[in-house]
């Protein structure tokens, strides 16, 4: 039949694909109903005795594991029973039950086994359940029973929370009846950490000595070995004599020889986590002194710091360096890289090449190991913001994606920050973020709270961004994750006392706080007086920490106060003041 004017040609017609999620529900649950019934079983699965009567399609289409067995040239393809070894009954229960329905039962006393199942058996979604429940569940009872696991399996996931919290609770942890089970690595691996949480050297050397005391004639050869993780460095000189004097080391004088070789320095110079103090860094106007503070324990210290550099961008990193750029003498255009050295209370040059300076505002930011330098550089009506990375490699460093702006740079409301593993910019009310896996800038929710809010102070603290404008009268905080923004509590009236220089931000202790240098403008002769607030996130206010400087003139480097990890020994010969006030937590 001829077709017509009227009849549309099927080329015309277009094609569309349809879902049915009530038959994609419906099969599984026809499938769950026949294994119930025992319809149309082909296979049985024999495990310690225990027969499960199954299906071939459905395993093999669940586990590559079974595809494997049931669809190449293996014996148990042509097998009507087929017996596995290596997996609990019980844990295969459990796994039939997930590939028949879907569903999966996880609890802290079958766990482990479930995931040695899953993962013979190829079950990703099965076993990665399992690593993220064991995760979710590690605590000071559970640490080293999952440590043990996940170092055994190499569950990473597991095992480096496992060893966090090891680290922050190893007083109790080395304690415990399950601390002496450890295999000789693993101990070694555990001391080996700088974050153990410990007040001093001597903790660590008794957890090594009830360790060996545990299986003494199993374990006294592996001493040589474990000796050199202690940092012998950190003792005293009253605890280095008592633990030369111990019966294992007056025994062997091979461990006197490397107890003593460790306490020369040449081994292990770090300090522990928990021998730090977190200090807030702060400089002289003469810039001839450090003031390293600690406003919650009411802790000052002033080290004297002739050479302390002049710093155009500075930055701590996540292990606890700090960096500085500063302009070369002989030539101003190009920036030199230095690195404090905490031992010697001196900055060294970083062995890194030299950079390029630019005009505006200068950031050295840290994001995810990698040294980030970002700065604007004015263009007539806009500004480019124009950043470099650092490559140890190479010792080069690269230029990553520029930013252009539209809007004229205000050099006040610029600042640039990590937090996670992206660069976060706050420019003129706006926020972009760049991510370096895609070498990619993009535009994220301005802060419109508020009418002609001027960033000039920015934080970073766990998965939010935290700023405040010139007067702190408005404190800003952005989760983002959400990609949301969110008003909090300014800071209580300071009276008769006007903000002096521009306030800066800093997370001491996981808390929120600020620095505020102001004056009293009703004397005759205005003193400068420095406030330092926290911020109590349950109450949404602001609390004084009524700091006590010492009487110099004192300011921030940049837009916030750096915060480090002091060894206090280390700061032999510096002015130490304590005030009687302490924050009450």
């Amino acid at each position: 039949m001829a077709a017509t004017d009227k009849e549309p040609h099927a080329s015309a017609v277009r094609s569309r694909s349809y879902r049915d999620e009530s038959y994609l529900h419906g099969f599984l649950g026809t499938l769950r109903d026949l294994q119930k019934a025992g319809v149309l079983q082909d296979v049985v699965l024999e495990v310690e005795g225990r027969r499960f009567p199954c299906h071939r399609l459905v395993l093999s289409a669940a586990s590559p594991y079974f595809r494997a067995m049931f669809t190449t040239d293996m014996a148990e393809s042509r097998q009507k029973t087929v017996v596995l070894q290596d997996v609990d009954p019980g844990m295969f229960g459990e796994i039939l039950s997930y590939i028949y329905s879907g569903n999966l039962h996880v609890s802290l006393d079958k766990v482990k086994p479930l995931y040695q199942a899953a993962d013979l058996l190829q079950l990703d979604y099965v076993r990665d359940t399992c690593s993220s429940y064991m995760a979710m569940n590690v605590e000071r009872s559970t640490c080293v029973d999952l440590y043990k696991f996940a170092e055994l399996l190499s569950v990473d996931i597991v095992r480096n929370r496992c060893l966090q919290c090891i680290s922050k609770h190893f007083v109790e942890v080395a304690s415990s009846e399950e601390f002496c089970s450890l295999s000789v690595n693993q101990l070694t691996e555990i001391i080996s950490h700088d974050e153990l949480d410990v007040k001093e050297e001597k903790t660590v050397w008794e957890a090594v000595v009830r360790w060996v005391q545990h299986s003494r004639e199993d374990r006294l050869h592996h001493l040589p070995s474990i000796l050199p993780h202690i940092r012998f460095n950190l003792l005293t000189l009253d605890d280095t004599a008592a633990i030369l004097e111990h019966s294992l080391v007056r025994e062997y004088p091979l461990f006197s020889k490397v107890i003593r070789k460790g306490r020369k320095g040449k081994l292990n110079l770090k300090p522990r986590l928990g021998m730090t103090t977190e200090m807030v860094l702060l400089s002289t106007a003469e810039n001839d002194e450090i003031l390293f503070m600690n406003p919650r324990e009411g802790m000052y210290i002033s080290y004297n710091c002739e050479d302390f550099p002049d710093a155009t961008a500075m930055t701590v990193t996540g292990d606890n360096d700090m960096y500085i750029l500063e302009n070369e003498q002989e030539d101003y255009s190009q920036l030199s890289m230095l690195k404090y050295n905490h031992k010697e209370n001196v900055w060294d040059h970083a062995g890194m090449s030299s950079i390029s300076a630019s005009d505006g505002n200068e950031f050295l930011v840290e994001i995810d190991g990698i040294l980030y330098y970002v700065a604007a550089k004015l263009r007539e009506d806009r500004a480019v913001v124009r950043m470099r990375k650092y490559n140890r490699h190479t010792d080069q460093w690269q230029e990553c994606s520029q930013l252009k702006l539209d809007r004229t740079l205000d050099d006040r409301a610029f600042a640039a920050l990590s937090c996670g593993s992206h660069l976060y910019l706050l420019v003129n009310s706006a926020m972009h973020r760049y991510d370096p896996n895609q070498d990619c800038w993009c535009e994220r929710t301005p802060p419109n709270l508020l009418a002609r809010f001027s960033t000039v102070t920015v934080v970073a603290m766990g998965t939010e961004i935290f700023c405040t404008d010139i007067a702190c009268i408005h404190t800003l905080v952005y989760d983002t994750e959400k990609d949301h923004w969110q008003k909090l509590h300014g800071l209580p009236d300071p009276g008769n006392l006007h903000i002096n220089r521009t306030p800066s931000l800093f997370i001491l202790e996981n808390q929120l706080h600020i620095f505020i240098e102001t004056y009293d403008n009703d004397q005759q002769d205005p003193s400068l007086y420095y406030l330092v607030y926290v911020y109590d996130r349950t109450a949404d206010a602001w609390r004084d920490l009524k700091a006590i400087l010492p009487n110099k003139e004192y300011y921030a480097h940049h837009p916030l106060c750096p915060v480090v990890r002091m060894y206090l020994p280390y700061l032999k010969g510096a002015q130490i003041h304590i005030t009687s006030y302490t924050f009450q937590r």
